[in-house]
């Protein structure tokens, strides 16, 4: 136990274990419990808890894009109300693009101060993404929006309860401005119970404990999270690494965007994002602290990505960036498609050290999220649905290995697709593929990881679609010889057989029996492609991960070459 300031370290890990197990039972609860598929099959959220002053002790994550999010919410709530106009019962929502943790609209964060023995000890805080949050268009976010105004409603940080009752004429406000008031409430209700479910279990840690051990536990995992942190980075080499990128436009035709990092590697680990493109007209735009949760992503990558994710961590880590900046936009700037700059700064601090750790960082992935909204009429009974989620592309080889196939991008994390059964049954689309994509593009000694194809029929009258594509126009990068990926894009097959293919569309009208293909994109390869050895390009062709014609052209395979046994297979066996 504690003696004064100091804790034995099998207590405190015992704690730590408490605590982890707290946030995840926090996550768990919210997918049990949400109505929406983008919460409970997606797993487009984060829960957690932080100690009094709003550092990070433990997050249940699914979203990447929210590692750190929800420390920034929990000192957005400090500065706004003090401790002082806080009490047991209370939760704010906030949804603030520019501050406090802030995404899009659609990101809601709830934040419950804990009490014990009338002193405030920690809080309670989640943040998922919810269907509907109002706004011009089904879905909220949109590809088209040119202010914040028209993305939906937003949350400044305002008591939703307080004292534990309710704020029934903000909860009526909300039911009057959603197309889907049962499920955003119902999710809004989830994350409340999961709140509650974080604070029974460390109100258990601290009868068992005591108070002043618990607390002497919080700043032990994050002195410890730090040491282990700067433990990491004195492994890397001390110097200063940039790279540059382009993002393709802006949804509303402005573009291509020029984004850059410099990263130096001393006593701390900064990255600064100085001569970026300023902030642009469409809903592409990310605020700052989407930014430093971005570069937190590399920076665990780089490092150890068994790091605990709690703010000790993460205190090496350093972010520079002017205001105004397509990674720092102000208001009223739109942001509903946020990650697709968001998910560029991770990619660009990657870029810059993927020369560093070959074996832990790959070539470029498909990197954006390829979020798809599809809004129709259910076939069967005439209700309107909303089908919002993203996709899963092809990740980068890296020193000594292939690329992963159809995994979901960086910023999504610990995410998955909505399954072919829910998305039929919900929604009365029919779902005609679901494939590896083999196209050009990610050859090498190692090779890119495989995109994805996958078809939405329409069964009902009509439906329109919304979808914002990124790495379009600019595939995914190779490493040390390595070709480039392939890019992502929509195709539309209308019933006259025209055909239309595009990155970023809003509201695409089809009618019934027209189809809607999502292709996302293959990664970069790794190494010179005529160093990989002839038994795994043969393997490749026979396991359907190459053509024929990629096989000869760019591997150098002659025709009267047969396939030799699958050395993967070998293994297996």
């Amino acid at each position: 136990m504690s003696t004064g300031t100091t804790i034995d370290p099998f207590t405190l890990e015992i704690i730590k274990n408490e605590l982890i197990a707290a946030g995840d039972e926090m996550f768990y609860a919210l997918q049990r419990t949400a109505m929406s598929p983008i919460i409970y099959e997606v797993l487009d959220y984060a829960a957690g808890l932080t100690d009094a002053r709003g550092d990070l002790l433990t997050q249940g994550n699914g979203v990447a894009d929210f590692i750190g999010a929800l420390s920034f919410a929990v000192a957005h709530v400090l500065d706004r109300f003090g401790r002082e106009r806080l009490a047991s019962g209370d939760i704010v929502i906030l949804n603030d693009p520019y501050a406090g943790g802030g995404t899009h609209l659609s990101d809601v964060a709830l934040i419950m101060p804990i009490f014990h023995d009338g002193e405030l000890v920690a809080f309670a805080v989640d943040k998922a993404h919810w269907t509907e949050v109002g706004g011009k268009d089904p879905g909220s976010w949109t590809t088209d929006a040119t202010d914040v105004f028209q993305e939906g409603l937003q949350f400044p940080g305002i008591k939703l309860f307080e004292a534990g009752k309710p704020d029934e004429g903000l909860l009526e406000l909300i039911r009057a401005n959603v197309r889907t008031p049962d499920a955003t409430l119902g999710d809004l209700y989830a994350c409340v119970g999961a709140l509650r479910v974080g604070e029974r279990a460390l109100h258990g840690i601290l009868r068992k404990f005591g108070k002043g051990t618990v607390l002497c536990a919080m700043k032990e995992l994050l002195g410890e999270g730090e040491r282990r942190a700067r433990l990491e980075l004195q492994r890397l080499p001390r110097g200063t690494y940039e790279a540059t990128d382009f993002i393709d436009d802006d949804g509303i035709g402005n573009g291509p965007f020029e984004v850059r990092v410099k990263v130096t590697i001393d006593d701390s680990f900064l990255c600064d994002f100085t001569g970026t493109s300023a902030q642009v007209p469409g809903p592409i735009n990310c605020g700052r602290t989407s930014l430093h949760s971005a570069v937190r992503q590399a920076w665990k990558a780089i490092t150890d990505p068994l790091l605990p994710t709690n703010e000790g961590v993460f205190r090496p880590v350093q972010v520079v960036c002017p205001p105004g900046t397509i990674f720092t936009a102000d208001r009223p700037a739109p942001v509903s498609t946020y990650w697709e700059t968001m998910q560029y700064a991770t990619d660009l601090v990657w870029k810059a050290l993927a020369h560093l750790a070959p074996r832990r960082l790959t070539a470029g992935h498909f990197l954006s999220v390829c979020g798809t909204i599809v809004h129709g009429i259910h076939p069967d009974d005439g209700t309107p649905y909303l089908l919002v989620e993203p996709q899963a592309g092809g990740w980068g080889a890296g020193a000594d290995k292939d690329g992963e196939s159809g995994l979901v991008c960086a910023g999504d994390g610990e995410t998955y697709m909505i399954p072919v059964e829910i998305c039929e049954t919900r929604y009365g689309l029919r779902v005609e593929q679901y494939a590896l994509d083999i196209v050009d593009g990610g050859a090498g000694e190692r090779r890119g990881g495989r995109g994805l194809v996958r078809d939405y029929r329409i069964t009902s009258a009509w439906a329109t679609v919304t979808a914002t594509f990124g790495r379009h126009r600019f595939p995914p990068w190779g490493l040390n010889g390595g070709q480039q990926g392939s890019p992502n894009y929509l195709e539309f097959v209308h019933e006259d057989g025209g055909r239309t293919a595009m990155g970023k569309c809003a509201r695409h009208l089809l009618k019934r029996g027209e189809l809607c293909r999502l292709h996302t994109g293959t990664g970069g390869g790794y190494g010179d492609p005529a160093r990989r050895s002839r038994a795994r390009v043969l393997d490749d062709l026979r396991c359907g991960y190459i053509t024929e014609q990629q096989a000869r052209r760019d591997y150098g395979l002659r025709d009267a070459e047969e396939p030799a046994p699958s050395p993967l297979r070998a293994d297996k066996a």
